[in-house]
């Protein structure tokens, strides 16, 4: 068999695992998920050291995931901190205009900084009738689709930033795709919510046991919550230690009273951390196939907007979309004789070609909800709410009992409008 072909496997059984051991064997997955991910990332680690001496490769590895794990710890901490409950009755039109707010305030703090702020006060607030459709369409509105309008929204998007993406570029084109996912998903959300809410027992529906105030306790958190954001335009290793120091000095400066009240605990951070970095590791090798295939396109039938919005967004399900997008957008400029690498290149792209990255874009940013692994804040939300015993669906329930009956139509309503 092929070594290239060989090499994958890891990363197949990595999301085998993910996806089938806590429905095949829960207690024994969250016994030794963290040495079965240490496992798997040891093989290729070992593999680019030993096989191929890509030490560098093995670098920007090590890099790639160090600031993707302080990006999503130091927001986790510092959001932590933060107390914050709604007044009034979660209702299903409150609700909707709940997660249509998240969604713009994802826009502008970015889809991991408003899920980590809003979860804990969207779970209270839908305490006494909340189900797992109310953190599935969490994670598809204010987790992704959301942040699609800014760099600064979702980290693909910022990494097309920093290549040369001009800042506006987004919100100029993707404004359309946001209003149409966004309004499709709210109403279909008001639907299901109305139909739960009529459900709940009549001292729910009354009101009867609903009597807080909005509370804000911890909002000093909220400057270094910015400090978070404005470091993401720092070049590495400063934007990483601005990163740390705020997210230290926000736990030190917190209250233990808060993180009780929030019923923080580290456990989720904790999950995502080793399992991400087991797909960041086992990834690698299928991310460097991809690449080399550049070579080979000139062979291959011409490529359209659809056919990279569809390649973008399948290969989100199952990698992390950030990564996912740099290797399309390096696909697409390789077959124009151009380079990633290239801060012209690609703005020359954005400007003159904007249907292809359009399409990129949408893939990895929409498609990034429909698994938990497609996106960071994915797996947060779901540890989260699982802290807060409510039982959620596993990898393949969400997929089939939510991402394809309720997200892919609208994906596909997206596709053929936009790219037809």
């Amino acid at each position: 068999m092929n070594t290239d072909l060989i090499v994958m496997i890891p990363f197949v059984i990595m999301l085998l695992a993910v996806a089938f051991m806590p429905f095949v064997h829960s207690t024994w997955w969250n016994l030794h998920f963290k040495k079965v991910s240490f496992f798997l990332a040891g093989i290729i680690i070992l593999y680019y050291l030993l096989v191929r001496h890509d030490v560098p490769r093995l670098c920007i590895l090590l890099s790639e995931y160090f600031s993707f794990i302080v990006l999503i710890g130091s927001l986790f901490l510092v959001t932590g901190g933060i107390y914050l409950r709604v007044q009034g009755e979660a209702t299903p039109l409150r609700n909707t205009i709940f997660l249509i707010v998240g969604s713009i305030m994802a826009v502008f703090i970015g889809t991991t900084g408003a899920s980590m702020l809003l979860i804990r006060p969207w779970i209270h607030s839908n305490r006494y009738r909340i189900t797992a459709f109310h953190i599935i369409f969490f994670i598809f509105m204010i987790s992704n689709i959301g942040g699609c309008l800014s760099p600064i929204g979702d980290p693909p998007l910022f990494l097309g930033y920093l290549r040369g993406v001009p800042f506006f570029w987004l919100f100029q084109h993707l404004w359309f795709a946001w209003l149409l996912s966004m309004s499709l998903l709210a109403a279909i959300f008001y639907f299901l919510d109305r139909k739960n809410f009529l459900k709940a027992p009549l001292s729910v529906r009354t009101f009867e046991t609903y009597n807080e105030a909005w509370t804000f306790k911890g909002l000093f958190n909220l400057f270094f919550l910015a400090i978070i954001i404005g470091a993401v335009f720092l070049p590495s290793p400063w934007r990483e230690i601005m990163m740390i120091l705020a997210a230290l000095s926000s736990y030190l400066l917190t209250s233990k009273n808060i993180f009780v009240a929030n019923k923080f605990t580290f456990h989720p951070i904790e999950e995502v951390a080793w399992l991400f970095f087991g797909i960041f590791a086992t990834m690698v090798p299928v991310l460097d196939y991809l690449e080399e295939r550049v070579s080979l396109t000139s062979s291959y039938p011409a490529l359209k907007p659809i056919h990279f919005y569809y390649l973008t967004g399948f290969l989100s399900t199952c990698l992390d979309n950030a990564p996912t997008y740099l290797a399309l957008l390096q696909l697409h400029l390789g077959m124009n004789g151009m380079s990633i690498e290239k801060v012209n290149d690609v703005a020359y792209v954005a400007m003159n070609n904007p249907q292809f990255l359009t399409a990129i874009a949408l893939g990895a940013v929409f498609f990034g909800a429909t698994t938990y692994i497609g996106n960071g804040p994915n797996f947060m939300v779901k540890s989260i709410a699982e802290d807060a015993e409510i039982r959620m669906p596993n990898f393949v329930h969400y997929i089939l009992c939510y991402s394809l009956p309720i997200l892919a139509p609208i994906l596909f309503l997206i596709g053929w409008v936009f790219f037809h």
